[in-house]
């Protein structure tokens, strides 16, 4: 009786709700584009694009695990709020970024309070929502930063087209950040005493250790993200001669995001993470698959439907999966572990797929991203899935 009282969306989740929504749109409101920004405005080489870009997912790799251990130690509220103030601040630096070095280091340093902010926010989500409710919570939770980073790239492409003008852009990710900060300061977060850990120093501290096999596995399919979300414009321009197209594709995308997220949430409410996440990957292992292989107009948007669709499953099971082999007073740093080895995913995506476009081709970049789907794709169902059974049997055993 006692589940069915308690209520999922309270007035505090949807503010996280909002805040995640507005801190991943002004984000990848720019991230298509920013490749043809270099390309216009500084003339940069596709390799030299591809070391530009992912100096933030450098930078949010390097502290996403200080904030995991930040988020657990220290008031959360403050955390969140001065995350979200630097995180603003940075949006202005593009403004004043007058050559490629002075831009390559403002991004580069953009990605520290990007990462700071998911921990901080994800972590605070899970805190709002009531245990009984949990799982299907973090799935919707999911949905906010999935959709606004499809619409994002849908509408940033979209103003683009008609203005030609890159300010417009940034000036609006100002404004949804700003926003994404009152939003934050809004948040009435329940005060939990602070477990302070009297151990010595150790990787566990940042790094739930506890999870690696989740987190290695993750960073497969970030890999495909990453080269599909930087240089899906370039892509489409020079492969399958498609220039309008890209807000469209974006807009598939999160579609099938927003589709997968309502059907598979009654999965996640009675536990079944590991059949999610194995439909999940299938299902935009074949997305990826059709897009890379067969580069047609109708199989085009077909992938993004699929990618979305499969993405939408996949993601949130896992979340779900590492947050359950981990303590409770490690939430943070689980939430920065699964989203750590995404970095690691999307940053070695964007080097590579920017080294392969500039020796041989786009095309072959998107080759590579369909293999290395399938590998983990099989990496799962091979290792992954019963390697979480019996670490979550253990844990439990334990607790």
């Amino acid at each position: 009786m006692r589940e069915k009282q308690e209520k999922l969306w309270n007035s505090e989740y949807i503010k996280v709700m909002l805040a995640n929504f507005n801190l991943f749109f002004a984000f990848y409101l720019l991230t298509p584009l920013l490749p043809l920004y270099l390309s216009e405005h500084f003339f940069a080489s596709k390799d030299v694009i591809g070391f530009v870009l992912s100096g933030y997912v450098l930078a949010a790799l390097i502290f996403r695990p200080f904030s995991g251990y930040i988020v657990d130690s220290f008031n959360r509220k403050k955390v969140l709020v001065l995350c979200f103030l630097i995180y603003s601040v940075c949006f202005a630096g593009y403004l004043l970024a007058s050559s490629l070095v002075l831009f390559a280091i403002i991004r580069t340093l953009h990605g520290s309070p990007f990462g700071a902010c998911t921990v901080a926010n994800s972590t605070v989500a899970i805190d709002v929502l009531p245990s009984s409710r949990r799982n299907e919570g973090i799935g919707f939770y999911g949905l906010s930063n999935n959709i606004a980073s499809a619409l994002a790239p849908t509408i940033g492409v979209f103003i683009y087209k008609y203005t030609k003008n890159f300010d417009i852009l940034f000036w609006l990710a100002i404004v949804f950040a700003l926003i994404d900060l009152i939003s934050a300061y809004s948040i009435k977060i329940p005060q939990k005493e602070i477990i302070k850990n009297t151990n010595k120093i150790s990787l566990d501290r940042f790094f739930l250790l506890k999870g690696w096999f989740l987190a290695l596995n993750m960073v497969f399919f970030s890999f495909c993200y990453g080269v599909l979300s930087n240089y899906l414009a370039i892509y489409s321009k020079e492969t399958l001669g498609i220039t309008t197209g890209t807000g469209t594709y974006f807009m598939l995308l999160s579609l099938g995001l927003i589709l997968s997220r309502l059907q598979g949430n009654k999965a996640l409410k009675e536990g079944k993470l590991l059949q999610n996440a194995f439909i999940g990957i299938v299902i935009s292992t074949f997305g990826y698959v059709i897009f890379a292989f067969f580069p047609t107009h109708f199989l085009y948007y077909l992938s993004a439907l699929l990618i979305g669709l499969g993405n939408g499953h996949m993601y949130p099971a896992f979340q779900n999966m590492i947050i359950k082999v981990a303590n409770h007073n490690e939430r943070g740093t689980a939430n920065s572990t699964l989203l750590t080895s995404w970095d690691v995913g999307v940053g070695i995506g964007i080097l590579a797929g920017g080294f392969i476009a500039e020796h041989f081709s786009y095309y072959y970049a998107f080759i590579l991203v369909a293999l290395v789907h399938v590998l983990g794709l099989s990496l799962y169902y091979i290792f992954t899935r019963k390697r979480f059974v019996l670490q979550y049997n253990k844990s439990n055993l334990t607790a």
